[in-house]
């Protein structure tokens, strides 16, 4: 063999090998652009869905928040054309219950369909080729259906009550019922106007005595300031009862209360007169000139209490034992 067809073999030999490098480069970065790592542990799960809402095959596949993987394939059951079977390509030996979800949901209000892992509670982990529960995330025409479908029911049966509301008011409503409540408000119309006739009634009473009212109430404002100014004496006073109080506890009770009790009865007795209108007190309560005079005799009282205030010796005479 010559030493130029060596040479030539070495050559060819030099691009084989660079050739297969070159290939093998191109496939791992294929690969990796994909997410599919060749000298990485690696994982295929599956899961079953009645409908993907746009997921397609190179979606992420998320764990808490952390893409793990992708969607590798999408395809019709071939046992059952309704369902769809989704492959899932893991990476990494992050351990998966067995009992997890592979949920389908949105990242965004627009955003593409991703698919979530939801690791479940079982001691048992997932091995390669198992599949595992699937769940989907509501559409937006989903989710809004879902939140109008009861107002829409509320509002089917307010309507219908509100129907319901105005056949019962249309029959109640007839010539009798329409007649009786007119005639109610005339009554009521009747007994306003009866009270607003009471109410005036009322007022004329209060104007017309209304000078009487201020006199007594004049009167007693000068009693209760007279015996404000004779408070001294009036303690003093107070003082010789307490005195005499003590000496009446060593009487004989008994038959002070006897008296007492009978003094009680008469007392009632004499009331009943006065609600009668007999006797003095009976006028004095029911005739108005007996009232006139009364009250000149409360000016007269205030008169004299004054001047007991003046010249307290010539009416009181207070010895202290």
């Amino acid at each position: 063999m010559h030493k130029s067809d060596i040479v030539k073999i070495k050559k060819e030999i030099k691009i084989g090998i660079v050739f297969v490098i070159a290939t093998v480069v191109l496939i791992w970065g294929l690969m990796y652009l994909k997410g599919l790592e060749l000298f990485r542990t690696n994982r295929t799960f599956y899961a079953v869905y009645d409908h993907v809402n746009g997921l397609v095959a190179a979606n992420p596949i998320l764990i808490k928040g952390l893409q793990v993987g992708q969607v590798k394939k999408i395809y019709f059951h071939p046992r059952d054309p309704r369902k769809i079977i989704v492959e899932l390509y893991i990476l990494g030996d992050y351990p998966i219950p067995k009992n997890s979800f592979a949920r389908i949901f949105s990242s965004s209000l627009l955003g593409s369909r991703e698919v979530e892992i939801i690791p479940g509670d079982s001691q048992v982990m997932a091995q390669n080729g198992d599949t595992l529960f699937s769940q989907t995330e509501a559409t937006l025409g989903e989710e809004v259906n879902r939140q109008l479908l009861p107002l829409k029911n509320k509002a089917e049966n307010l309507i219908s009550s509100i129907d319901s509301i105005a056949v019962i008011i249309q029959e109640v409503l007839n010539k009798n019922t329409r007649e009786n409540l007119v005639n109610a408000i005339e009554h009521v119309k009747q007994t306003l106007e009866n009270i607003a006739h009471a109410t005036h009634n009322l007022d004329t009473l209060v104007d017309s005595e209304r000078n009487n009212l201020a006199a007594i109430i004049g009167n007693v404002e000068s009693i209760s300031r007279n015996l404000k100014g004779n408070n001294d004496k009036i303690t003093n006073i107070i003082t010789n009862f307490s005195d005499i109080s003590d000496s009446l506890t060593k009487a004989r009770i008994p038959e002070t209360l006897l008296q007492v009790n009978k003094v009680v009865i008469d007392l009632e007795q004499v009331l009943q007169k006065i609600n009668k209108g007999e006797g003095t007190v009976g006028q004095l309560v029911h005739n108005e000139q007996l009232y006139k005079e009364v009250e000149k005799a409360a000016r007269d009282l205030n008169l004299l209490l004054e001047d007991i205030k003046a010249n307290p010796k010539k009416y009181v005479k207070i010895s202290v034992f």
